[in-house]
C-alpha cells in the first residue's frame, strides 16, 4: 500500500483537529470570560444555542474519533442554527463568523471522504 496516498488525508485531518481545538477553546474562553448566565437567555434563544455553539462543539469533539459523524453533526448544527435564526428572527445571522467557526466540520468531512477513497483498491 502506497503511504503517499494517505498524506493529504492526514494533513486535512490534523488541520481540522487543530482548528477544532481553537474553536472549542474560544467558546470556553467566552464562557469563562463573559460568564454563563442562563437566566439572561430568552426561551426562544435556547434552541439556537443548542445548535450554535453546543451542537457545533459536540460535533468537533466527536470528530476526533468519528470524523464522518462528527463532521456531519457540526455542519448539520450550523445549518440548523441558520434555519432556526431564519424562523425566529426572519433573517440569517449576519457576517461570516458563524460559517468560519464551522470550517473544522467541513474539513473533517473532507478527511473522512478522502480516507474512504484512499482505502479503496486502485
Amino acid at each position: 500500500m502506497n503511504d503517499d496516498r494517505h498524506a493529504p488525508v492526514r494533513t486535512i485531518r490534523w488541520i481540522a483537529r487543530i482548528l477544532a481545538l481553537a474553536c472549542v477553546g474560544l467558546v470556553l474562553a467566552f464562557l469563562v470570560g463573559e460568564g454563563f448566565r442562563p437566566s439572561l437567555i430568552q426561551p426562544g434563544e435556547w434552541l439556537g444555542l443548542v445548535f450554535f455553539p453546543i451542537g457545533i462543539c459536540v460535533g468537533m469533539i466527536l470528530a476526533w474519533w468519528k470524523e464522518g459523524l462528527g463532521g456531519a453533526i457540526t455542519v448539520g448544527s450550523l445549518a440548523a442554527f441558520y434555519l432556526v435564526s431564519l424562523a425566529t428572527a426572519g433573517t440569517f445571522p449576519g457576517g461570516w463568523a458563524f460559517l468560519l467557526f464551522a470550517v473544522p466540520g467541513f474539513l473533517f468531512l473532507a478527511s473522512w471522504m478522502q480516507s474512504r477513497r484512499a482505502c479503496t483498491p486502485a
